[in-house]
């Protein structure tokens, strides 16, 4: 079992230990949760937009130290870490602004359906299970936190081992903004303590950001107890290059989907396929750029570059990069774990891969792209949907055409044209197939955790 622990991934040192909570401990939790929400469901959105701006204001004031936490437990570059917690405060305020609307009563035809009035009512479900992953530890769980009390929700955080002062952080922003005792809980448990909160009849639903067996395992336990979840899973997102594209900003912004947070994003792109024309010339450019990559100290603000948040993460990034090189893959650049304390791996790009390789397969969650070649438009659509992933993708052209096949043809939950894939407030998130189900951010994930009740008056 993990240990729920700081440690800093740039030099191996745990920093903090903390002590698991017991069960007799978040069975107390639970009853605070559902105790609050029979009162919590009944303040108006005014009241809890109140509270939510306040949040943000304190998170804004905080932004460097809040900063400075991430990085020091997950290892994400001091500059990444400040935009998180700006991002965060840009959902906490999207949120307190725009969800009385988002969840207006939707009208019917009342007279179409024999009624003098008819309409749809969203409320709110009740005590809700986050289960949330370590790299965008703050965004992660506010983009779950922010919705979700804004619909009348209380929640519970179950987060990474990893990350438990950026877990703790949370629940005591909101406690400070005005929350209520109980709203917004973090639970400090291992991921073999989950079931059981998920099988306590108190809990109406969860939602799970992190890992395929991880998604896996908390729908089967949903799923036998008939709670609704959302999944938010791996990906492996492809990054479409045709002829017609601007292949400098391509290369560009190629090189930062693709090291974003350290490589560790699961929308980040990482399978780059690039037509035959433009493809020597995009090659040598995207191995250059990353080449050029600065990778060290992840609070130096020249860095570009941090080390990867655990141990066994950087070890199978390396092990999966090792088997695609001896199964007859090229390494263009990096390839090679650096030798240094911390756990780091340097940016790479891979290419000449064949689908009998895992590597066309697989997830990698670190800075290594692999790039493929391919004769047309209907290969490049064919490559970039042989995935079991379907999260984000991006393309690059400038043929209406090709846009148009790109947005209607790209097996994903996301397709971004001549830009990077980026989550926004104002948009839905989520992907299909092994990406997961259901959405997250814009209307679409507010009303998640509602039940949409149908009124009919004669």
């Amino acid at each position: 079992m993990p240990a729920i622990a700081t440690t800093n991934p740039a030099t191996g040192e745990t920093v903090k230990t903390f002590t698991a909570a017991t069960d007799a401990e978040v069975d107390a939790a639970i009853t605070r949760a559902a105790d609050r929400f029979a009162e919590y469901r009944r303040t108006d959105f005014a009241q809890r937009a109140r509270w939510m701006h306040a949040a943000a204001d304190l998170l804004e004031t905080e932004a460097d130290e809040v900063a400075a936490m991430m990085t020091l437990e997950m290892g994400k570059t001091l500059v990444s870490a400040k935009a998180e917690a700006l991002k965060c405060v840009k959902g906490f305020r999207y949120y307190a602004d725009h969800s009385a609307e988002l969840l207006a009563d939707e009208p019917a035809d009342a007279a179409k359906v024999n009624a003098s009035r008819a309409f749809a009512r969203y409320q709110p479900l009740g005590v809700v299970l986050a289960v949330m992953p370590w790299n965008f530890p703050l965004w992660q769980a506010v983009r779950f936190a922010a919705p979700a009390l804004m619909a009348g929700n209380v929640g519970l955080l179950k987060h990474a081992s990893n990350v438990p002062q950026t877990a703790l952080y949370l629940a005591d922003l909101l406690t400070r903004a005005g929350f209520p005792d109980g709203c917004f809980q973090t639970l400090l448990i291992p991921s073999g303590a989950v079931e059981r909160v998920l099988r306590d009849p108190r809990v109406a639903a969860a939602t799970l950001t992190g890992s395929e067996p991880a998604g896996r395992s908390v729908a089967a336990i949903a799923g036998d107890e008939v709670k609704h979840t959302v999944l938010e899973l791996g990906g492996s997102d492809p990054f479409i290059v045709m002829p017609s594209a601007d292949l400098e900003s391509a290369v560009r912004t190629a090189v930062t989907a693709r090291v974003q947070n350290n490589g560790q994003s699961c929308i980040a792109a990482k399978r780059f396929i690039v037509h035959t024309d433009v493809y020597d010339d995009f090659a040598t450019k995207f191995v250059a750029q990353m080449s050029a990559l600065r990778v060290g100290d992840p609070t130096d603000p020249d860095t570009d570059v941090g080390p990867l948040a655990t141990e066994a993460g950087r070890d199978e990034v390396a092990q999966q990069v090792d088997a695609a090189v001896a199964a007859g893959a090229v390494v263009r650049c990096g390839g090679t774990r650096l030798e240094r304390p911390g756990w780091f791996y340097p940016p790479t790009v891979i290419t000449d891969i064949t689908r009998d390789m895992a590597i066309f397969t697989e997830e990698v969650f670190g800075p290594v792209a692999s790039v493929y070649r391919v004769a047309d438009i209907d290969e490049a659509i064919a490559i970039a949907n042989d995935s079991p992933f379907g999260l984000g993708s991006n393309a690059w052209t400038r043929d209406e055409a090709e846009i148009s096949r790109f947005a209607d043809e790209v097996e994903a939950g996301q397709v971004f044209i001549n830009g990077m894939t980026v989550s926004y407030p104002e948009l839905p998130f989520g992907g299909i197939k092994r990406s997961g189900y259901g959405r997250e951010l814009s209307g679409h994930g507010i009303r998640e955790f509602c039940n949409l009740k149908t009124v009919w008056v004669a």
